[in-house]
């Protein structure tokens, strides 16, 4: 794809593929819903390139369409595809062979294996480390932790996504082979293993559930925690994360009603002398 830029007469500039790749990474998810989830994004993301390569109002509409349809995937190591469909489409407005077929596939054949990947890095990993790295500054008031996680997940995430941007147009289509290909799916493997390796260590060292209720009856004195640590240490807070991700899968839960419900129990616990 760098190779045949060269000649092309219709060719994108830096300045172009900046204010496409700022707009899909400030408004990537603003405009979801059920018919296109981030379609529209990514046609909004695409208006710069559609705008310099396109002069027709006809040809205009034609690539917008192609690009306002159903899609989904992660956003950040997403940005790959945006990439992508911008050297393509600066080689379909200069007469090269690239169908429309040939787009839309690109991105139908990568959003998938790209959100994989990237809810591991971003979500399962990347964010609860950085998380919890702010919340144990943040434990005795400090604003160090809110600070940390902002001036650190901020700027990795720009970079992380101009980087793929960038790159994604600069491979083209041979971009593809190396997303779905077999050593990435072996990389993808490895990272969900890390990812949950690293999600259980943070809801370890996180997540707390102490039972203050003690049995006493004048001659025998039964503390609950600390039998219960002596069988299986941080078995509660273990019960409170499955409990956490089999609500979840409730179509009707939200993680804002399950910290309702969580509090309410809390308050009660407490009241009765059971926390």
């Amino acid at each position: 794809m760098a190779e045949k830029n060269a000649d092309f007469t219709k060719k994108l500039t830096k300045q172009d593929l900046r204010k496409s790749w700022f707009s899909w990474i400030m408004f990537n998810l603003a405009a979801i819903s059920f018919e296109r989830l981030e379609g529209t994004s990514f046609g909004q993301s695409m208006l710069p390139i559609i705008k310099k390569l396109y002069k027709t109002d006809e040809e205009r509409g034609e690539a917008l369409r192609r690009h306002i349809v159903f899609y989904n995937t992660e956003p950040q190591l997403g940005s790959v595809v945006n990439g992508i469909v911008a050297g393509l489409e600066e080689a379909k407005a200069n007469q090269q062979p690239v169908e429309d077929e040939l787009i839309d596939g690109v991105k139908v054949g990568l959003m998938g294996p790209i959100a994989g990947v990237g809810d591991v890095i971003i979500q399962g990993i990347t964010v609860p480390l950085l998380l919890s790295i702010g919340m144990g500054l943040a434990a005795n008031g400090s604003v160090a932790g809110p600070l940390f996680y902002t001036l650190t997940w901020l700027p990795l995430c720009l970079c992380i996504s101009y980087f793929l941007y960038m790159k994604g147009y600069t491979l083209g289509v041979d971009a593809v082979n190396i997303i779905i290909g077999e050593k990435a799916k072996r990389i993808t493997e490895a990272f969900t293993i890390l990812g949950i390796t690293v999600m259980g260590g943070i809801a370890a060292s996180f997540v707390n559930l102490n039972i203050a209720a003690v049995f006493d009856n004048g001659q025998t004195v039964i503390k609950f925690q600390e039998m219960i640590d002596g069988v299986f240490p941080k078995l509660l807070p273990l019960i409170i994360v499955l409990l956490s991700w089999r609500a979840l899968q409730k179509k009707k839960m939200t993680p804002l009603k399950l910290m309702g419900i969580y509090l309410i129990v809390c308050i009660i616990g407490v009241l009765i002398g059971l926390f």
